[in-house]
């Protein structure tokens, strides 16, 4: 890893919990807190802000998948699960609320810096998607107030759509805006032409 990870864990079992607090450090990282349910994992998270959260599926109360569904409403983090029964229904569960790391006990060393970095991985992979798909909707968003802008400047200052377009360009660079902003307040100008039209 590029960087030592604040890492979240829960575990109902304590020697689990001890195997954490003992071997995370020694993978360079740190035990950002240490819960044993999920409820629990829930409150110290908040807290904590860790950058990895790793906790058992079946825990009394509020179990794993709970947990994760639960912080991962506040905290954009990568988790991994852990458990002791290799159950399709649970790692079906576990896939759909996001969990980017399985793993069955009895959990070791060997196992447990891989699917650290592996989940951490995934995640940023997935958050440059996240980023990107949220990239493009706001351009697509802005393109279209760009031309229902250039509709508004053609029809109110009767030019063609090619002038309309490279007027709000200038409108836009004398002001310093972006372009959709620009387009933004044509539009809102119209609003109140429309309403000054219907009084």
């Amino acid at each position: 890893m590029n960087r030592p990870l604040r890492i979240a864990v829960a575990d109902d079992e304590r020697d689990t919990c001890e195997f954490y607090e003992r071997f995370l450090p020694r993978l360079g990282h740190e035990v950002a807190c240490v819960a044993t349910n999920g409820k629990e994992l829930v409150e110290q998270c908040r807290l904590s802000h860790p950058d990895v959260v790793i906790t058992d599926v079946r825990m009394p109360g509020m179990n794993g998948l709970e947990a994760v569904e639960s912080v991962s409403r506040e905290l954009a983090v990568p988790f991994i699960v852990v458990t002791a029964h290799a159950d399709a229904e649970w790692v079906e569960r576990a896939q759909a609320v996001g969990v980017a790391s399985y793993l069955l006990k009895p959990i070791t060393e060997r196992d447990l810096g891989p699917a650290i970095a592996l989940a951490r991985k995934q995640f940023e992979q997935m958050q440059v998607l996240r980023k990107e798909a949220s990239e493009l909707r706001q351009s697509l968003e802005d393109r279209k107030l760009v031309e229902r802008a250039k509709g508004v400047v053609t029809r109110r200052v009767g030019v063609p759509e090619a002038e309309a377009f490279r007027r709000i360009r200038k409108y836009a660079s004398d002001r310093n805006m972006k372009l959709a902003e620009a387009s933004r307040t044509i539009l809102d100008a119209e609003e109140v032409f429309r309403i000054l039209d219907n009084c």
